[in-house]
Protein backbone atom coordinates (compact mmCIF):
# COMPACT_ATOMS: atom_id res chain seq x y z
CA UNK A 1 0.00 0.00 0.00
CA UNK A 2 1.10 3.58 -1.24
CA UNK A 3 2.06 5.93 1.71
CA UNK A 4 0.76 9.22 2.01
CA UNK A 5 3.93 11.02 0.40
CA UNK A 6 5.09 8.06 -1.66
CA UNK A 7 8.17 8.57 -3.43
CA UNK A 8 8.31 12.59 -2.24
CA UNK A 9 11.97 14.05 -1.57
CA UNK A 10 11.74 15.54 1.59
CA UNK A 11 14.35 17.88 2.99
CA UNK A 12 14.31 18.17 6.39
CA UNK A 13 16.61 20.67 8.31
CA UNK A 14 17.50 20.62 12.23
CA UNK A 15 16.46 16.60 11.07
CA UNK A 16 19.35 14.81 13.48
CA UNK A 17 17.52 14.95 16.27
CA UNK A 18 14.14 16.19 18.04
CA UNK A 19 11.54 17.42 15.66
CA UNK A 20 13.54 17.43 12.55
CA UNK A 21 14.54 13.75 13.01
CA UNK A 22 10.99 12.48 13.87
CA UNK A 23 9.49 13.75 10.67
CA UNK A 24 13.04 12.11 9.36
CA UNK A 25 11.40 8.71 10.24
CA UNK A 26 7.89 9.47 9.77
CA UNK A 27 8.24 10.46 6.43
CA UNK A 28 9.98 7.69 5.60
CA UNK A 29 7.10 5.31 7.07
CA UNK A 30 4.82 7.17 4.50
CA UNK A 31 7.02 6.21 1.28
CA UNK A 32 9.61 9.37 1.43
CA UNK A 33 13.22 9.95 0.42
CA UNK A 34 14.58 12.27 3.14
CA UNK A 35 17.86 14.58 3.01
CA UNK A 36 18.56 15.02 6.60
CA UNK A 37 20.50 18.52 7.30
CA UNK A 38 22.00 19.59 10.50
CA UNK A 39 25.05 20.70 11.89
CA UNK A 40 25.93 17.69 13.81
CA UNK A 41 27.13 15.28 11.16
CA UNK A 42 26.98 12.05 13.66
CA UNK A 43 23.56 12.09 14.66
CA UNK A 44 22.38 13.36 11.78
CA UNK A 45 24.09 9.74 9.85
CA UNK A 46 22.35 8.11 12.89
CA UNK A 47 19.10 9.38 10.97
CA UNK A 48 20.31 8.42 7.81
CA UNK A 49 21.08 4.93 8.85
CA UNK A 50 17.13 4.96 9.90
CA UNK A 51 15.38 6.20 7.36
CA UNK A 52 17.49 3.56 5.03
CA UNK A 53 16.45 0.62 7.46
CA UNK A 54 13.17 1.32 6.51
CA UNK A 55 13.51 1.15 2.94
CA UNK A 56 13.65 4.96 1.84
CA UNK A 57 16.58 6.76 -0.05
CA UNK A 58 18.35 8.82 2.66
CA UNK A 59 21.72 11.29 2.31
CA UNK A 60 23.31 14.16 4.77
CA UNK A 61 24.31 17.19 3.59
CA UNK A 62 26.09 18.89 6.81
CA UNK A 63 23.85 22.95 6.95
CA UNK A 64 24.69 26.07 8.87
CA UNK A 65 21.02 27.60 7.87
CA UNK A 66 22.41 30.93 9.08
CA UNK A 67 24.72 30.75 5.93
CA UNK A 68 23.47 31.62 2.94
CA UNK A 69 26.12 29.33 1.02
CA UNK A 70 25.01 26.36 3.09
CA UNK A 71 21.27 26.65 2.15
CA UNK A 72 21.81 26.98 -1.65
CA UNK A 73 24.36 24.03 -1.23
CA UNK A 74 21.40 21.71 0.48
CA UNK A 75 19.11 22.79 -1.85
CA UNK A 76 21.75 21.98 -5.05
CA UNK A 77 22.62 18.78 -2.98
CA UNK A 78 18.90 17.62 -2.61
CA UNK A 79 18.49 18.34 -6.57
CA UNK A 80 21.83 16.93 -7.79
CA UNK A 81 21.14 13.54 -5.56
CA UNK A 82 16.86 12.99 -5.95
CA UNK A 83 16.54 15.22 -8.81
CA UNK A 84 13.41 17.50 -7.19
CA UNK A 85 12.20 18.49 -3.83
CA UNK A 86 8.63 18.14 -2.78
CA UNK A 87 8.80 18.89 0.39
CA UNK A 88 10.91 21.24 2.97
CA UNK A 89 10.58 21.14 6.98
CA UNK A 90 12.55 23.74 8.39
CA UNK A 91 12.77 22.90 11.76
CA UNK A 92 16.38 24.05 12.65
CA UNK A 93 16.48 26.45 15.61
CA UNK A 94 17.74 27.41 18.38
CA UNK A 95 16.15 28.29 22.10
CA UNK A 96 18.88 30.81 22.98
CA UNK A 97 21.83 32.05 21.96
CA UNK A 98 24.39 29.45 23.64
CA UNK A 99 21.76 26.57 23.03
CA UNK A 100 23.82 23.91 21.45
CA UNK A 101 21.90 20.79 20.84
CA UNK A 102 22.75 17.61 22.98
CA UNK A 103 24.79 19.45 25.49
CA UNK A 104 21.98 20.28 28.01
CA UNK A 105 22.07 23.61 27.37
CA UNK A 106 18.54 24.12 27.92
CA UNK A 107 18.57 27.62 29.99
CA UNK A 108 21.57 30.64 29.11
CA UNK A 109 21.39 29.68 32.88
CA UNK A 110 20.91 29.73 36.29
CA UNK A 111 20.04 34.01 36.45
CA UNK A 112 17.33 34.51 34.61
CA UNK A 113 17.81 38.57 35.15
CA UNK A 114 20.64 37.88 32.59
CA UNK A 115 18.31 36.60 30.01
CA UNK A 116 16.04 39.35 30.22
CA UNK A 117 15.55 42.23 27.02
CA UNK A 118 17.34 44.92 29.09
CA UNK A 119 20.21 42.78 29.51
CA UNK A 120 20.81 40.83 26.91
CA UNK A 121 23.83 41.63 24.54
CA UNK A 122 22.90 42.28 20.96
CA UNK A 123 24.88 39.61 19.65
CA UNK A 124 22.89 37.08 21.70
CA UNK A 125 19.56 38.67 20.00
CA UNK A 126 21.26 38.41 16.31
CA UNK A 127 22.68 35.15 16.52
CA UNK A 128 18.87 34.03 17.60
CA UNK A 129 17.67 36.00 14.53
CA UNK A 130 20.51 34.60 12.31
CA UNK A 131 19.51 31.08 13.31
CA UNK A 132 15.09 31.13 13.67
CA UNK A 133 14.35 33.47 11.16
CA UNK A 134 16.77 34.81 8.53
CA UNK A 135 18.18 31.04 8.10
CA UNK A 136 14.54 29.71 7.85
CA UNK A 137 14.02 32.47 4.95
CA UNK A 138 16.98 31.30 3.50
CA UNK A 139 15.98 27.62 3.99
CA UNK A 140 12.79 28.73 2.24
CA UNK A 141 13.55 30.53 -0.18
CA UNK A 142 16.69 28.42 -1.63
CA UNK A 143 14.43 25.27 -1.65
CA UNK A 144 11.33 27.26 -3.37
CA UNK A 145 13.40 28.40 -6.04
CA UNK A 146 14.26 24.64 -7.28
CA UNK A 147 10.61 23.61 -6.44
CA UNK A 148 9.53 26.56 -9.59
CA UNK A 149 11.79 25.61 -11.80
CA UNK A 150 10.85 21.95 -11.21
CA UNK A 151 7.41 23.18 -12.15
CA UNK A 152 6.10 20.74 -9.45
CA UNK A 153 3.92 21.45 -6.72
CA UNK A 154 5.56 21.91 -3.70
CA UNK A 155 5.21 21.96 0.42
CA UNK A 156 7.33 24.23 2.69
CA UNK A 157 6.92 23.54 6.14
CA UNK A 158 8.09 25.98 9.15
CA UNK A 159 8.35 24.83 12.25
CA UNK A 160 7.80 28.59 14.44
CA UNK A 161 6.80 27.82 17.96
CA UNK A 162 3.84 28.10 20.46
CA UNK A 163 6.16 31.65 22.00
CA UNK A 164 5.10 33.28 18.59
CA UNK A 165 1.87 34.40 19.83
CA UNK A 166 2.42 34.16 23.55
CA UNK A 167 5.48 36.47 25.14
CA UNK A 168 7.96 34.57 27.54
CA UNK A 169 9.56 37.17 30.01
CA UNK A 170 13.40 36.08 28.97
CA UNK A 171 13.24 35.13 25.59
CA UNK A 172 12.18 38.03 23.74
CA UNK A 173 14.42 37.18 20.80
CA UNK A 174 12.89 33.58 20.87
CA UNK A 175 9.97 34.91 20.57
CA UNK A 176 10.53 37.07 18.31
CA UNK A 177 11.80 35.26 15.99
CA UNK A 178 9.24 33.20 15.79
CA UNK A 179 6.97 35.40 15.23
CA UNK A 180 8.66 36.60 12.39
CA UNK A 181 8.54 32.93 10.78
CA UNK A 182 4.66 33.13 11.47
CA UNK A 183 5.18 36.45 8.99
CA UNK A 184 7.04 34.98 6.96
CA UNK A 185 5.22 31.45 6.22
CA UNK A 186 2.37 34.19 5.37
CA UNK A 187 3.92 36.36 2.89
CA UNK A 188 5.86 33.47 1.26
CA UNK A 189 2.95 31.34 0.71
CA UNK A 190 1.19 34.37 -0.92
CA UNK A 191 4.00 34.97 -3.39
CA UNK A 192 4.82 31.08 -4.46
CA UNK A 193 1.48 30.34 -4.80
CA UNK A 194 0.70 30.79 -8.27
CA UNK A 195 3.60 28.05 -8.71
CA UNK A 196 1.38 25.35 -6.63
CA UNK A 197 3.90 25.86 -3.56
CA UNK A 198 2.12 25.73 -0.48
CA UNK A 199 3.96 27.28 2.61
CA UNK A 200 2.47 26.42 6.16
CA UNK A 201 3.88 26.23 9.78
CA UNK A 202 3.51 25.16 12.95
CA UNK A 203 3.34 26.30 16.40
CA UNK A 204 4.60 23.71 19.23
CA UNK A 205 3.83 23.54 22.09
CA UNK A 206 6.58 22.25 25.30
CA UNK A 207 7.67 19.17 23.29
CA UNK A 208 10.09 16.81 25.10
CA UNK A 209 12.84 17.25 22.88
CA UNK A 210 16.77 18.26 23.33
CA UNK A 211 15.88 22.03 23.53
CA UNK A 212 13.58 22.05 26.45
CA UNK A 213 16.13 18.75 28.22
CA UNK A 214 17.12 22.14 30.63
CA UNK A 215 13.30 22.61 31.25
CA UNK A 216 12.53 19.70 31.96
CA UNK A 217 15.39 18.74 34.54
CA UNK A 218 13.97 21.48 36.82
CA UNK A 219 10.68 19.45 38.23
CA UNK A 220 8.69 21.95 39.25
CA UNK A 221 9.05 23.80 36.36
CA UNK A 222 8.24 20.67 34.66
CA UNK A 223 5.12 20.02 37.05
CA UNK A 224 4.27 23.65 36.00
CA UNK A 225 3.98 23.38 32.21
CA UNK A 226 2.13 19.71 32.59
CA UNK A 227 -0.40 21.45 35.10
CA UNK A 228 -1.15 24.57 32.90
CA UNK A 229 -1.41 21.62 29.98
CA UNK A 230 -5.08 20.87 29.19
CA UNK A 231 -4.24 17.75 27.59
CA UNK A 232 -2.15 17.30 31.12
CA UNK A 233 1.05 15.94 29.33
CA UNK A 234 3.70 17.44 27.31
CA UNK A 235 3.87 17.02 23.60
CA UNK A 236 6.22 14.02 21.29
CA UNK A 237 8.35 14.70 18.70
CA UNK A 238 5.79 12.30 16.65
CA UNK A 239 2.96 15.09 17.22
CA UNK A 240 4.69 17.10 15.37
CA UNK A 241 5.97 14.93 12.92
CA UNK A 242 2.18 13.76 12.20
CA UNK A 243 1.19 17.50 11.83
CA UNK A 244 3.90 17.78 9.48
CA UNK A 245 2.98 14.71 7.60
CA UNK A 246 -0.66 16.38 7.00
CA UNK A 247 0.77 19.64 5.55
CA UNK A 248 3.14 17.59 3.41
CA UNK A 249 0.67 15.71 2.23
CA UNK A 250 -2.15 16.07 -0.30
CA UNK A 251 -4.71 15.79 2.75
CA UNK A 252 -3.96 19.62 3.00
CA UNK A 253 -3.93 20.78 -0.51
CA UNK A 254 -5.98 23.33 0.16
CA UNK A 255 -3.68 25.11 3.10
CA UNK A 256 -1.64 27.87 2.78
CA UNK A 257 -0.49 30.59 4.56
CA UNK A 258 -1.46 29.10 8.04
CA UNK A 259 -0.22 27.83 11.07
CA UNK A 260 -1.41 25.13 13.00
CA UNK A 261 -0.55 24.79 16.81
CA UNK A 262 -0.39 20.88 18.45
CA UNK A 263 0.63 22.52 22.00
CA UNK A 264 -2.37 20.77 24.48
CA UNK A 265 -4.50 23.69 24.47
CA UNK A 266 -1.90 25.68 26.15
CA UNK A 267 -1.70 28.43 24.10
CA UNK A 268 -5.52 28.41 23.14
CA UNK A 269 -7.29 31.88 23.03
Amino acid sequence: MAGRIQDRVAVITGGASGIGRACALRFAEEGADVVVADLDETRGLETVAAVTASGRRSTFVRTDTSREADCEALAEAAVAGFGHVDILVAAAGISHALYVSGQGTGEVGADREAAMLLNKPTEYWEKVMAVNLTGVMMTDRAIARRMVASGRPGSIINIASGAAKIPLPGAADYCVSKAGVWMLTKVLALEVARFQVRVNAIGPGFIETPMTEGMRADEERARAIVNSTPLGRLGLPIDIANTALFLASDESSFFTGEIIFPDGGLFTG
